[in-house]
């Protein structure tokens, strides 16, 4: 077994390392471990994803729409490309993404091409636990929201993606 990261060790760390190592959690954007160095130490984990969180709320609005604009779309260009984070390949596969008849997969890029043109940003969900009939529906669902209620919907569902993300970091890994 690989030992996990521990709070003492994330304490110790400098600036650069820090980031380093926690900077792919959120989405090509290590801006965010950058910004949460700065209330550390953490007592706990818990303290470590709301300081990173913090950041995120805490951006301009044109700035929290960029850093949507950040995530994949779900089996979209990236995917097919084989250019997804290691992160969003194991997530989007978790929930059978890359198994996608023909006729879902058309149907999947028409409903994110509708989402995306009327939020301005892709659909974000945290797919682990979720079947495609559950992510197929709240793409249906959530496109006739209105954009700031969205925007927090989007917030919330990378809470859940990058928490998960966080806790497999301090989870003990088997070795390699």
């Amino acid at each position: 077994m690989t030992a996990p990261l521990s709070l003492a060790a994330l304490a110790a760390m400098d600036k650069h390392a820090f980031v380093q190592t926690l900077g792919d959690l959120f989405e090509h954007s290590p801006w965010v471990a950058d910004a949460a160095f700065a209330s550390k130490p953490f007592a706990t984990v818990d303290a470590l994803h709301a300081a990173m969180m913090a950041a995120v709320r805490g951006a301009p609005p044109a700035h929290q729409i960029a850093f949507l604009c950040q995530h994949p779309e779900l089996a979209g260009a990236e995917a097919q490309a084989g250019t997804l984070t290691g992160h969003s390949t194991f997530e989007q596969h978790g929930a059978g993404l890359n198994a996608l008849s023909h006729d879902e997969f058309v149907e999947l890029q028409r409903l994110n091409a509708g989402y995306a043109g009327r939020h301005g940003f892709p659909f974000i969900i945290a797919v682990l636990g979720h079947s495609k009939a559950d992510i197929f529906g709240a793409l249906r669902t959530r496109t006739g929201h209105d954009t700031p209620r969205e925007i927090d919907e989007a917030l919330h569902q990378i809470a859940r993606i990058t928490r998960r993300r966080l806790d497999a970091l301090f989870a003990p890994h088997p070795a390699r």
